[in-house]
């Protein structure tokens, strides 16, 4: 039993002699630009220095409180993220069970043995029965850590590990801010598709006033072409957005990981960021070492840096330590009396003479291990500062394109109003007409984009320099927005178009209303949905008169109609109106004496 006392002493004395081999760690120079170029625009009011990126929290930027409850769903039940978290605490668990080869395992065995001898093997000439009775503690093949291996191995399990948690919070920036982008996308692909429904409207009314004219004898079968041409093509663009906004909110479903409540959708795109933090000025590229990816990386090349200490390790002796104590009695009712005490000590030296070079294979695929992990540690950071420099470079010029992209669409539509007038008056033939429709609704078309690229830039750009790493702590449950409570009071909430979870179309898109206007009252929604049907009398110029009668006997506004506004000449009828535009026809009076 003595012999139990000089162990633990060589044990700890092992423990504490113990060094590691592994090569001391240097965090590799960043091969990039110590700063970004400053964006050429003015701060935006409430902006923040360029160093405060990381700390503005996502609930801080992100104003709006439908996306935040959406966020906020979308960190507790989306299944990336429950991954990455679930393979944190699977590598936590190899850590710690490597950790666990630095202690010796002891262990307390108790056993019987019993053995038969037959006559002619016994040495007294009688057959014989022995038992041993024996209850034991100890260790079993302990190594002792003189050179580091076992503590290198250890150092590669942990820096594993921390790169796992790292790559959690990387993949819960990365859901904030997918989910962002996704819910901005259904507001464009909502104003797309009202776009695209308000243009299959008008396409089919124009036809319909082609026809009629054509029937009249006004124009030709090639005009009626045309118009049925242009009417077909709207009905496929509207079939193609609808599936477009139906793939945008399947998308925003799979981030939040549940069905999205209507209430909880954007009407349209609007400013639901808190102001970016100061571009103007320059950004040190220092800012890329605090992102959970970029650590994540780092994490790894700790890892093959402690992987080469364990490699050079093995080139030593490796000491092993066996040992138990008990007692032992050939009576089980005698096991424990004095005078039975067993012991065993079993140290056991593996010094490697000859591997055939495997240890030197080993050691060499460390350090080549090492040198990738180097080079993906420069290749994040690289890929890093270009995604910021491209972020950055398309933010200098949105301004520029958001005011360039207005001016189109209000110079479009009023190159669709004076074309519409020249076709009316005989001036201009239907092609013209057709050809500055389509101008008008790309223009329509390319100001959306051109504000949902803004949109996301913004949100690519807080994800990218490193917002959203701060750890907020949620609000209340009452605070955020649930399914039946009203939208915020700065937000206009419009129901899905129609075909989509049984809603109405939103309005056709227009110009921005101002912040005074009211939504339309419900005792409006008839006057509204009937106005691009209403008879209107406007002034025509009595030079280009229409050549034929058509019959408008029934088209006479009735008594509630809109009151003519006032100047505007009786003989004219409009057969098809919208906001920016309409299409008319004058009537004149039937000469009784003419032909």
């Amino acid at each position: 039993m003595r012999l139990h006392h000089p162990s633990l002493s060589l044990l700890a004395a092992a423990v504490l002699s113990a060094c590691s081999m592994a090569p001391a760690y240097e965090r590799p120079q960043a091969p990039v630009e110590e700063q970004w170029k400053p964006v050429q625009e003015k701060a935006e009011p409430g902006a923040q220095p360029p160093g405060n990126f990381a700390e503005i929290a996502w609930r801080d930027f992100f104003s709006d409180t439908r996306l935040c409850a959406l966020i906020e769903r979308a960190l507790e039940h989306n299944r990336d993220l429950r991954v990455a978290s679930l393979t944190a605490e699977q590598v936590r668990a190899q850590y710690r069970i490597q950790a666990a080869e630095q202690f010796p395992a002891i262990a307390a065995v108790g056993g019987q043995t019993a053995q038969h001898t037959p006559a002619d093997l016994s040495m007294t000439g009688r057959e014989m029965t022995s038992r041993t009775y024996s209850a034991t503690v100890g260790l079993a093949s302990y190594e002792l850590d003189f050179f580091g291996r076992v503590r290198s191995l250890k150092d590669q399990a942990l820096a594993n590990y921390l790169a796992s948690v790292e790559a959690v919070r990387s993949a819960r920036n990365t859901v904030i801010a997918e989910t962002a982008r996704a819910w901005v996308n259904v507001a464009a692909q909502r104003e797309l598709l009202a776009l695209a429904e308000d243009t299959l409207e008008s396409r089919r009314q124009s036809l319909d006033l082609v026809q009629r004219s054509f029937d009249a004898g006004a124009v030709s079968a090639l005009d009626v072409a045309q118009a049925q041409t242009a009417a077909e093509s709207a009905r496929i663009t509207a079939a193609q957005q609808k599936t477009a906004f139906d793939q945008a909110y399947n998308a925003l479903v799979l981030l939040t990981g549940a069905s999205v409540e209507d209430v909880l959708l954007p009407a349209h795109m609007q400013d639901g960021f808190a102001a970016l933090p100061d571009l103007s000025q320059p950004i040190s590229s220092e800012i890329l070492l605090s992102r959970p990816d970029i650590l994540a990386a780092e994490q790894q090349l700790k890892a093959a840096n402690a992987n080469i200490g364990a490699a050079r390790a093995a080139f030593f002796p490796s000491i092993t330590l066996t040992a138990s104590t008990g007692v032992a009695s050939s009576e089980l009712d005698k096991l424990f009396s004095s005078g039975n005490s067993i012991w065993s000590f079993v140290p056991q030296i593996s010094l490697p003479i000859f591997t055939a070079g495997k240890l030197s294979a080993s050691l060499d695929a460390a350090e080549i291990g090492k040198d990738i992990a180097v080079a993906r540690y420069e290749q994040a950071i690289q890929t890093s500062f270009r995604e910021v420099a491209d972020a950055l470079a398309a933010r200098a010029t949105l301004a520029e394109q958001l005011s360039a992209g207005e001016a189109l669409a209000t110079a479009a539509r009023e190159n669709e109003r004076l074309s519409e007038a020249r076709y009316r008056s005989g001036l201009d033939s239907h092609l013209n007409l057709l050809d500055a429709q389509r101008t008008r609704n790309s223009a329509e078309q390319s100001l959306i984009v051109t504000r949902f690229s803004d949109a996301s830039n913004r949100i690519t750009i807080y994800k990218l320099l490193g917002g959203g790493i701060v750890e907020e702590e949620a609000p209340q449950k009452e605070e955020a927005p649930s399914a039946q409570a009203a939208p915020a009071p700065e937000m206009q909430v419009i129901e899905k178009p129609a075909g989509v979870a049984e809603e109405k179309a939103a309005p056709a898109l227009k110009e921005a209303p101002q912040p005074q206007q009211e939504a339309p009252q419900a005792d409006e929604a008839e006057a509204e949905e009937g106005r691009i049907k209403v008879i209107e009398f406007v002034e025509e110029p009595a030079a280009v008169p229409v050549q034929e009668e058509v019959p408008a006997a029934e088209e006479i506004p009735a008594a509630d109609a809109p009151v003519p506004p006032v100047g505007i000449a009786p003989g004219v009828e409009t057969l098809h109106s919208s906001e920016d535009a309409s299409l008319r026809m004058e009537i004149l009076p039937v000469d009784e004496d003419s032909e």
